[in-house]
C-alpha cells in the first residue's frame, strides 16, 4: 500500500489515545489547565464515573473568544511564551489536551475573562469544532465532558465500573492536591461530594504539613517525619513514613516534580534504597516527597502523559534523596509507628484470642475467675456476644508455669535506675523472648531479638565506615561448606568485604570453602547456614545495588545471625543494657528486617479496657 497522510480526525484520535486513557486523564488534564490559569478554587462533578459526564469549573483568569477558539487546537499554548522546552514553568504546554478530548467526547467550553463583562462557550462534538458563541458565566472557566470515548467504542469496552473510574479519579485529584495546598478542590460523583479540601492557610510548609494530613490521614502524620535537603539545583522537602508504618503496594508514595505528580522509577528506586535494611521485603513505605528543580536541569516532556521525567543529573538527585531520607529517619530512629496502640492490637483480632476465658484447677472443683471483666467491644467475632464463661480443659499450676508464666527479675541496681531513657525500666521477661518496660504513663514490650539485631547491624555498619576490622574469633578447627559453583563464586567475589567483617572465607576444592574465622559477636552460630543466607543475599542483588548497599545486606545478614535470641533467658541488667543500647542506636525502632522492635501501650487505652475512664 502505498504512504498517504493520515486524515486530520484520525490524527487526533492516536493524539488521544497516547493522552487520554480513562476519565481520571481527563481530569488531570482540565485540572492542570485550571491551576496554570491562577484558579484558587476548583470544583469537580462526575456522573457514571466521569464516562457520561465530567466538569471542572474553575475561578481562574478565564478566556477571551479569539482564546477559546485557539484553545481547541492542537498544539495551540499560551504556556510557552519564548518557544524554549527546556525552560517549562507550567503543568500543561503542548496544547494536545483539549483538541484530544474533544476528538473522543463531546466536549463544551465556558470561559470569561477576568475584568471581562461578557463570556463565550465552544462546542467539539468528535472532532468537529463549533462556532464561539455568547455565554452567560461567572470569571472564571467551565469545562464540561460528555459521552467519553462513543467515537472510539472499542477503547470504552476497555474501562472499569462506575464506582472503580470514580475512584481513581479521587485518586488522581488527591495527589494533584497533594501539590497544591493553597487551593480548594471539591469532587462531586452522582449528586454525593466525594472529596472537600479547603484551601489551607500559612505559608508553604505549614499549608503542605496540613494538606498532607487530610489527604493521607492524621495517623500518617502522626507517624511520620519531615524530610528537607537542597544542592545548587535540587531543593527537596516533603515528609516520609516510619519503616514500622508502612502499605502492602506503592500506591501511597506520593511523588512531584516542580509540583507536578509522576511516577518516575528514579525517584522510586531512591526510595527503595533510603528504606534498605529498615523495612520487610514485600513492605513499601509511605511518603509525599516534592522535589523542586530548575526547569533546565529536568526534561519532563519524556512521556505522553508527563507521568515520568529526565533528569540532568540523576545520581544527584538520587544521591540527595537518599541521604535526606536516611537522616529524617535518623532524626526518628528511635521510633516505632504509633500503629501499636492497645486499640489496634484488638482490632488485629486480640479479643478473638481471648474471647474464651480460661479456668484454672488448683487440687479441686474448677475455679472460674468471674473478677474478670469482659473486654470492651472493638471488634464483634462472629456469632455475636460470647458466653461470659466457657469450659476448659483442667490445667494444673506447674504445667501452666511452664507454658505461660512471666519472669519477674530481681530489682535493678542503682545506677542502672539512673540512666533510665524514654524506652522505661526492664521489669520482667515473659517467654524468654518479650522484655516488659515501665516508664511514667506506658508500658513497652520488645522484642529481644529484633531490637539486639538492630544494634548488631548498626554496629557493623559503624565499623565498616571508620575502615575498622571487626574483632573475630579463630576457628579451632575451620569449617568446610560445601556450596553449589554459584554460591562459591557469590562469596568468593566479597571474600575481602567478608574478611573486613571478621569473617574468614577460603576457597577450598571445587565446590566448596573454608572459613578459617567469623565475628567475635557471633558467638555460636550455625555456620553453614550463615554461609548459604550469605549467598542467596548476593544472588538476589544481581548488579542492581550499588556497593555499599550490598554491605549493608551482608550486615543484615551477619546481624541476624550474632543477636540474642528468642527464648534465651535475661537477667534484670541484661534487659536494661539492651533497653540503653536501643536509645543509644539508630533506627532502632525496627529491626533490619523491618519488624519492629517495640511497642508502646499506653496506661490511658489500658484504663479504658477496665471501663477507669
Amino acid at each position: 500500500m502505498a504512504i498517504r497522510v493520515l486524515p486530520s480526525n484520525l490524527v487526533n484520535q492516536i493524539a488521544a489515545g497516547e493522552v487520554i486513557e480513562r476519565p481520571a486523564s481527563v481530569l488531570k488534564e482540565l485540572v492542570e489547565n485550571a491551576i496554570d490559569a491562577g484558579a484558587h478554587k476548583i470544583e469537580i462533578t462526575l456522573t457514571g464515573g466521569g464516562k457520561n459526564m465530567l466538569s471542572v469549573a474553575d475561578d481562574g483568569s478565564g478566556m477571551t473568544a479569539e482564546e477559546l477558539d485557539l484553545a481547541v487546537e492542537r498544539h495551540a499554548t499560551s504556556k510557552l511564551p519564548d518557544d524554549d522546552l527546556f525552560d517549562i514553568n507550567f503543568l500543561g504546554f503542548r496544547g494536545e489536551a483539549l483538541p484530544s478530548i474533544g476528538s473522543v467526547a463531546k466536549l463544551t467550553i465556558t470561559s470569561r475573562k477576568q475584568g471581562s463583562a461578557e463570556g463565550y462557550k465552544i462546542s467539539v462534538d468528535g472532532g468537529r469544532k463549533g462556532a464561539v458563541e455568547p455565554a452567560a458565566i461567572g470569571s472564571g472557566t467551565r469545562i464540561e465532558v460528555r459521552d467519553l470515548f462513543y467515537t472510539t467504542p472499542a477503547r470504552l469496552k476497555f474501562l472499569k465500573a462506575d464506582s472503580a473510574e470514580a475512584a481513581q479519579c479521587i485518586d488522581m485529584l488527591q495527589r494533584i492536591a497533594l501539590a497544591n495546598p493553597h487551593i480548594a478542590f471539591y469532587l462531586y460523583a452522582d449528586g454525593k461530594k466525594k472529596l472537600a479540601l479547603s484551601a489551607c492557610d500559612g505559608a508553604l510548609p505549614e499549608a503542605r504539613r496540613q494538606r498532607v494530613a487530610d489527604v493521607m490521614g492524621t495517623e500518617f502524620k502522626e507517624n511520620s517525619v519531615p524530610i528537607t535537603a537542597q544542592n545548587e539545583f535540587c531543593d527537596i522537602s516533603g515528609f516520609v513514613g516510619l519503616p514500622t508504618y508502612h502499605k502492602a503496594n506503592s500506591l501511597s508514595e506520593f511523588l512531584f516534580v516542580n509540583n507536578r505528580p509522576v511516577r518516575d522509577k528514579l525517584i522510586l528506586g531512591a526510595i527503595k534504597g533510603a528504606y534498605q535494611d529498615m523495612m520487610m521485603s514485600g513492605r513499601y513505605p509511605v511518603c509525599a516527597v516534592f522535589i523542586r528543580v530548575n526547569p533546565r536541569y529536568v526534561d519532563v516532556n519524556v512521556h505522553p502523559t508527563k507521568a515520568e521525567v529526565r533528569f540532568y543529573d540523576n545520581g544527584a538527585v538520587r544521591g540527595l534523596l537518599v541521604g535526606s531520607i536516611r537522616n529524617a529517619l535518623s532524626t526518628g530512629s528511635q521510633h516505632s509507628a504509633d500503629t501499636g496502640s492497645l486499640e489496634h492490637l484488638l482490632t488485629q483480632q486480640i479479643i478473638a484470642q481471648t474471647e474464651h476465658l480460661k479456668s484454672i484447677s488448683v487440687g479441686g472443683p474448677r475455679v472460674v475467675h468471674d473478677s474478670v471483666r469482659e473486654l470492651p467491644h472493638f471488634q464483634m467475632p462472629l456469632g455475636g456476644n460470647a458466653p461470659r464463661h466457657r469450659s476448659t480443659p483442667e490445667i494444673n499450676l506447674p504445667q501452666l508455669e511452664r507454658e505461660y508464666s512471666v519472669r519477674v527479675a530481681e530489682e535493678p541496681l542503682p545506677q542502672t535506675v539512673e540512666q533510665v531513657g524514654e524506652l522505661g525500666l526492664a521489669k520482667a521477661q515473659f517467654h524468654n523472648t518479650y522484655i516488659i518496660s515501665q516508664t511514667a504513663d506506658s508500658i513497652i514490650i520488645i522484642d529481644q531479638h529484633a531490637a539486639h539485631e538492630r544494634i548488631t547491624m548498626e554496629h557493623l555498619k559503624q565499623s565498616m565506615a571508620k575502615h575498622e576490622r571487626v574483632p573475630a574469633q579463630m576457628l579451632l578447627i575451620p569449617e568446610v561448606v560445601d556450596l553449589s559453583a554459584l554460591e562459591k563464586e557469590n562469596i568468593l567475589e566479597y571474600a575481602d568485604t567478608l574478611s573486613s567483617l571478621g569473617l574468614s572465607v577460603e576457597e577450598f576444592g571445587t565446590s566448596a570453602v573454608l572459613v578459617r574465622s567469623i565475628p567475635a559477636l557471633l558467638g555460636d552460630t550455625d555456620i553453614k547456614k550463615l554461609i548459604k543466607d550469605l549467598s542467596a543475599e548476593i544472588s538476589e542483588w544481581g548488579n542492581a545495588f550499588a556497593l555499599t548497599d550490598k554491605i549493608h545486606h551482608i550486615c543484615a545478614t551477619i546481624a541476624c545471625h550474632g543477636s540474642v535470641r528468642a527464648g534465651r533467658a535475661l537477667n534484670i541488667e541484661e534487659m536494661n543494657r539492651l533497653l540503653r543500647d536501643m536509645e543509644k542506636t539508630e533506627h532502632s525502632g525496627q529491626c533490619n528486617h523491618g519488624r519492629p522492635t517495640y511497642i508502646k501501650i499506653k496506661l490511658e487505652d489500658i484504663e479504658k479496657l477496665f471501663e477507669r475512664r
